[in-house]
């Protein structure tokens, strides 16, 4: 039980951070949006730039973080919004975690 209320607690205080990150880039949020999306599904890289309109370049950087454009703080990753799975033959795949589900559908809840 109390660790149920500590992971209340911790996803109200990355709550904010995660809003701000993905309000300061829409790269990061249409990959998001297109995760959860496809959830329980994963995709690669290419597929999801495919998806969102943009390069793979910068989904690589949205989803890990890249030294300029992207900070490293501020990715999906980071945010534990996305988790990275080893496919076969070391494609990387990428998927919505649980708190991502989470924070995107109070998201679209709220509009």
């Amino acid at each position: 039980m109390q660790e149920e209320i500590i992971e209340e607690l911790s996803v109200q205080t990355r709550r904010p951070l995660v809003m701000r990150a993905l309000r300061r880039s829409i790269v990061r949020r249409k990959i998001a949006n297109y995760l959860f999306d496809i959830s329980p599904s994963a995709s690669y890289t290419s597929e999801i730039a495919h998806h969102v309109k943009t390069t793979p370049t910068n989904v690589l950087g949205a989803i890990r973080g890249m030294e300029s454009r992207y900070r490293k703080d501020e990715s999906l990753i980071s945010l534990d919004l996305v988790e990275l799975k080893e496919g076969r033959r070391d494609i990387k795949l990428y998927s919505l975690t649980e708190f991502g589900k989470e924070i995107l559908q109070s998201m679209r809840d709220e509009f």
